[in-house]
């Protein structure tokens, strides 16, 4: 078994998927603290030949609450119009606008003002949009020890599904060593996106954008060859 964990993110980009899609069973944690400024209720898409970002706004609450505890701003309803009608002004001429729109339409416009329920099922649509076959389960659905943080916290979320590799995001090089892991009976893998590049409407290409960027100027048949545009170490 080969699991990944992953705080959820907003309409994330590529490296996220590709981790998704390189594992068996990819956790999404629901009990944990929101972090600002991250990327859990925003992302960034092109406009005018730079990036820019979309925002969903959330109700005033503590900063120590759960993702799985807060919700959505109650004027979200006019904002998702004016996100909406942002992407469609910027990536109407897009190659696959047709077919990707109504998927990020469905995302964007979910009835649900419960932020992780909100954003797990834009993680769902897209998943199955580009077809990953991986499981998604949310992390409090596993009996963890409440005590334990950080590189111990991941350990026992492995030992729990059974996993013998656990793949983290190059960032993690700094969080978690690999000993550690090895002493508990699991490898530890860091998972490193390729540089990759398309066109964006004859553009200087703009990296990292949200996986609407992808979406719409790529094929579902491209897109499944760049999923495998990377390096594990």
């Amino acid at each position: 078994m080969k699991i990944a964990i992953m705080q959820p993110y907003f309409l994330p980009y590529i490296g996220y998927f590709q981790l998704m899609n390189a594992v068996n069973e990819f956790v999404v944690y629901d009990n944990i603290e929101f972090t600002k400024k991250g990327w859990i209720n925003r992302n960034k898409i092109l406009v005018n030949g730079k990036s820019s970002y979309i925002t969903i706004p959330l109700k005033k609450d503590s900063d120590y609450l759960d993702v799985k505890d807060r919700y959505l701003s109650d004027n979200w309803y006019k904002g998702k119009n004016k996100m909406l009608n942002k992407i469609v002004e910027n990536y109407r001429v897009a190659p696959y606008f047709n077919e990707v729109f109504p998927v990020i339409e469905k995302c964007i416009s979910f009835e649900e003002s419960n932020l992780f329920k909100f954003l797990l099922y834009s993680l769902y649509k897209i998943k199955n949009y580009i077809n990953i076959p991986t499981s998604v389960i949310t992390s409090s659905i596993i009996p963890v020890d409440p005590s334990l943080k950080a590189e111990k916290k991941v350990i026992d979320i492995c030992k729990k599904r059974n996993a013998k590799q656990y793949l983290n995001p190059i960032g993690g090089k700094q969080l978690y060593n690999k000993n550690e892991f090895k002493n508990a009976g699991i490898e530890l893998y860091f998972l490193q996106t390729n540089n990759i590049n398309y066109n964006q409407i004859n553009n200087e290409f703009v990296p990292w954008l949200s996986i609407i960027d992808v979406m719409m100027f790529n094929s579902k048949e491209k897109i499944d060859d760049i999923l495998n545009l990377y390096e594990l170490t």
